[in-house]
Order: structure tokens, then sequence, then C-alpha cells
């Protein structure tokens, strides 16, 4: 007899869990069966203002039970990677708590002179006092980081500019490119799946967004899965020269996909107790 394989999940959260205050149907059963069945898995959030536990306890409000160690957030993969590279340094910080709390675990030091490093997340504190010092110290030497790169974030009055609208405010000012951490950067997201202690086949990236999400699985050979709860729609897929190995309306269809399989994803259930082959899109 071979044990059964291991498989585990990578799940963004805005578009796939909630969108804006409002939990969308079906993703409270979908983690409640995951935490049920023992089956490994990681919220990804490319939002740095929150630590883990302000995500757990905004989860927990919409009626997500959850624990920090299930929240990986591109401020805890930008600190660690910087500690890996230079530990012990120091960074002037465009961002806000989760950033700077993520930072100070790394054992970084905040500084607002001569940093090793400019890093950069969003937030409301941006102002133009802050990229003036940041393009002085770029231009002295310091590195720009990128904790993501995405253009604009979603709030319940609509778009806000995002990391990588301030961050391209800098890359234009001093002609220096920044290093993204978040995703689709195979930094955040290797190391998310190593958090969960599997190997590249047995992981699956949950989410709503073809440039980060499906993107980031893609390069990295994990298995995708894109949910149609967010912000792209079936009729957008064609523009991509990648494709998710699974299409669906929602967790909630994805949570039924599973339970056709006996609770394994579709690629593990297929006949004669081979991996199912190809793509499947339910109910688009």
């Amino acid at each position: 007899m071979h044990p059964e394989p291991r498989f585990g999940f990578l799940i963004d959260m805005d578009g796939v869990l909630y969108r804006g205050t409002e939990l969308i149907p079906g993703a409270e059963r979908f983690v409640r069966e995951l935490r049920d069945r023992d089956i490994p898995f990681r919220f990804l959030t490319n939002n740095s203002q929150r630590t883990r536990r302000d995500v757990v306890a905004r989860l927990a409000r919409m009626g997500i039970e959850v624990e920090d160690e299930h929240v990986y957030t591109c401020a805890m993969a930008t600190a660690r990677f910087l500690a890996s590279q230079k530990p012990n340094g120091t960074a002037f910080v465009i961002g806000e708590g989760g950033l700077l709390n993520a930072l100070h675990q790394s054992g970084y030091a905040v500084v607002d002179h001569d940093p090793d490093y400019v890093v950069v997340g969003e937030g409301r504190t941006f102002n133009l006092e802050l990229v003036e010092a940041a393009v002085r110290m770029i231009l002295k030497g310091a590195k720009l980081i990128a904790t993501n790169l995405d253009p604009n974030c979603p709030t319940q009055n609509g778009l806000r500019p995002g990391c990588g609208a301030l961050v391209a405010l800098l890359e234009t000012a001093t002609g220096v490119r920044a290093f993204s951490v978040g995703k689709p950067s195979p930094v955040m997201m290797r190391a998310a799946r190593k958090e969960l202690g599997l190997t590249t086949d047995e992981t699956t990236m949950i989410g709503d967004t073809m440039e980060t999400d499906i993107l980031g699985g893609a390069q990295l050979g994990f298995h995708t899965v894109l949910v149609l709860s967010g912000g792209t729609r079936p009729d957008d897929l064609p523009r991509y020269a990648y494709r998710p190995e699974v299409v669906v309306p929602s967790l909630a269809e994805f949570a039924d996909l599973m339970d056709r399989h006996g609770w394994r994803p579709p690629w593990r259930a297929g006949a004669n107790g081979k991996p199912a082959r190809g793509r499947e899109a339910v109910g688009v």
C-alpha cells in the first residue's frame, strides 16, 4: 500500500475569501474542511499593512477561524528575505504597522538616515517629504525594496494606489529598479510553500488574479486554481500565455469538486488511482 499523497494550499485572500468586508459564500466551509481534515494551508496576502494577528482577527469577525501560523504576508516575506541577505541591517520604511513589526521581528532597525535598504509597502502615510528622503537615500546607495508591485489596492470606496504605484515614483525619480518580494515573486511563494512542508507538486495556489497568484504558481510549477469571485472574468483568460489548471466560480464550487474526488484535488484523483491530467472548468 502506498501512502496517500500529501497536498496543501496557498490561498489568496481578497477576492477569494472576501470582497471588501463581505465573506464570499462557501469560503468558510472550504477553510473548515481543510482544518477538519488536517490539510496544510497558508493564506497569502500582498497587503503589508496588517500583522498576521490583525489578519486573523479580521477573518474571525467574518466567521473564519484560523491561527496566526495560517497567515503569510508580503511584509513577513520581505523582512525574512532582507534578514537572510544582510542580518541585523537597517531600513528606512514607507509603510505601516505590519511591515514595521515584521522588520523588527527579523532583527532589523528602522532608521531615518543612511539605511541599508529603503523598503516600501502599502499605506496612507505616503507624502512628498518621505519621497524626497527616500530618493536621497537611494541615490546614496540604499537598495530599493518593494513588498509587492501591485499597482492598486481594492477598498470599500474603490481602488487606491498600491505599493507598485508608490514604488514607480521612486524608480522614476532615481532611475533605480526596485526588487520586489511579494507575489508573484518566487521569494515569497517558495518560502510559503516551505512553511507548508510540501514539495512543489504537492502545492496548489488558489487565487483570483492572473498576474500574481496564477502567474507565480505557474512559474514555480505549483498546481493552480483560478476563482472568478474576484477581479478576473472568463473572457480575460485568452489574453494570457499561461492558464490555470482549474477554473471555478468560487471556493464553494472548488469545495464541491474536492468532494467529488474524496477531498483530494482533481489531479490526484484520476482513473485507476493515476493523477488526473488536463484542465477542468467548473460552472464557467
